[in-house]
């Protein structure tokens, strides 16, 4: 059976997960961390025991910090995500906490609101020119490839597969914000680019192969047969080279540190669907393009 064949089912899949995604965004959105909305957030580790939650809140309260967001590390470190504090209100936090003979104050981080709007507003700009940078550049490097199908849809197609490709993690990490209160930073973002990456050069290796076989076979046979050509040389390879990336996401998630761990998870999920959307998104968009084409000559 042909790889092309499943066309239907994939859109039906993808358009579910997709749907489901945006349908969270929508109703939970994202839990943004400290460096969107602006706050503090102060790492510490416990020399002996690490107390309970409850009691940290309580102690907390005492000294009027009320919102606090409590993260355990480890066996004995602790993240605490707070309003925006200065130095005077921290040293009473940590003395709350145990003081210096109870706990190791390890990072202390600061962030006004007036600058995480910024990095939001940067971060949202960043994302839309990378995916724009990216439509013109493989219509561009496609130019010479007019038939069937224009060089700028190609780059339609990528887009659209980069679109799937970063909504569906987005909206994982809704839920995770919604049920686990997974909070997502600039790490987040940078995990976005970096799947925006990964995804695009997956897919240009696939269309790359296209043109190639366009070139020499020509009109031989029909285009739906040379996308199946093109995918089939180039499968294998593609799922090779995604299976490394995933391991070592997979490994850096199991065994990496809190700092990373979601960033790991973001870049594993963003891998695999993208791997996912240059064999069965990209490329089948083409397809349908093209018969769609044909039906209206």
């Amino acid at each position: 059976m042909r790889i092309i064949d499943f066309r239907k089912t994939t859109y039906i899949i993808s358009g579910i997960l997709v749907g489901a995604s945006l349908l969270s965004l929508a109703v939970w959105g994202l839990k943004l961390g400290i460096d969107f909305t602006g706050g503090s957030l102060l790492e510490v580790e416990y020399i002996n025991i690490r107390p309970e939650n409850k009691l940290v809140l309580e102690n907390l309260a005492k000294i009027g910090v009320n919102e606090a967001v409590l993260q355990p590390t480890g066996e004995k470190g602790l993240i605490l995500r707070l309003p925006d504090i200065n130095e005077e209100k921290h040293q009473e936090i940590l003395i709350a906490l145990g003081g210096p003979k109870a706990l190791t104050d390890k990072q202390f981080t600061s962030i006004g609101p007036t600058i995480g709007k910024e990095l939001r507003r940067n971060s949202l700009w960043a994302i839309a020119a990378v995916m724009l940078a990216i439509l013109a550049y493989i219509a561009w490097a496609f130019r010479y490839v007019s038939r069937p199908i224009a060089s700028w849809k190609y780059g339609i197609a990528a887009l659209i597969a980069l679109i799937h490709d970063i909504t569906i993690p987005t909206g994982i990490f809704a839920v995770l914000g919604r049920f686990y209160g997974v909070t997502i930073d600039t790490l987040f973002v940078t995990a976005l680019l970096t799947i925006l990456g990964f995804s695009v050069h997956d897919t240009i290796v696939v269309f790359d192969r296209v043109r190639e076989n366009l070139k020499k076979i020509g009109q031989r046979e029909s285009f739906d047969e040379i996308v199946e050509r093109s995918l089939r040389q180039t499968i294998v390879r593609s799922i090779n080279t995604s299976l490394t990336v995933i391991l070592a996401m997979l490994a850096l998630y199991i065994f990496g540190g809190l700092t990373t761990k979601y960033f790991a998870l973001a870049i594993l999920l963003g891998v695999f669907f993208g791997t996912y959307s240059s064999i069965f998104i990209a490329s089948f968009i083409l397809i349908t393009w093209n018969k769609f084409s044909l039906k209206r000559a």
